[in-house]
């Protein structure tokens, strides 16, 4: 009886450390790079060859708008509609009535696209470029429901064999018995 009690606690330890691991791991690279998201995933071919379909981005500093310079690669959201994540490269600053817009491109696309391009303002504005991850996000791309439960609970469940495999072992050596 108190063996199984010790066995759900080690089962809930590892689970709760493992949990606690990546909040933690989440909420410090929100705060070192200032932004409320700072993952993406490429998701189209515009940015090739700087970018490619399943790159991780790390985007940073969110509150830097008014330092943005022609040729920062940043990530916002779509002007018209703000429905999707983009990320192209900065090909004009100007001031428009007082507020500063910013036109982008990707750099495989031949022109700019009207909506999507701009007028970025500071409210679409999420972020710039900091660190690139090659081909991670194509991974990701195959964790939507029900795939990713089930690698997670894969994983749980290689911890729990793994655990109740230690217990056994101990138990043997304890009992002067070979566990196997």
């Amino acid at each position: 009886m108190l063996e199984n009690k010790d066995k759900k606690y080690s089962i809930i330890k590892d689970i709760a450390i493992i949990v606690i691991g990546v909040v933690l791991i989440w909420f410090a690279v929100k705060v070192v790079f200032n932004v409320d998201n700072p993952f993406y995933v490429v998701s189209s071919g515009s940015m090739i060859p700087v970018l490619n379909v399943g790159d991780i981005l790390i985007v940073k500093d969110g509150n830097t708008f008014n330092s943005l310079k022609v040729g920062d690669v940043i990530v916002f959201n779509r002007p018209q509609g703000g429905d999707r994540v983009i990320v192209h490269r900065i090909i004009e600053i100007s001031d428009r009535f007082g507020e500063k817009v910013i036109v982008t491109k990707g750099d495989a696309n031949d022109g700019i696209i009207p909506g999507t391009d701009f007028p970025i303002r500071e409210k679409d504005y999420i972020g710039t470029v900091a660190y690139t991850v090659p081909k991670v996000g194509l991974v990701l791309k195959y964790l939507n429901p029900p795939v990713n439960y089930v690698i997670i609970a894969g994983i749980i469940g290689i911890l729990l064999y793994t655990n109740l495999k230690k217990k056994n072992e101990e138990k043997g050596k304890l009992d002067g018995k070979d566990p196997l």
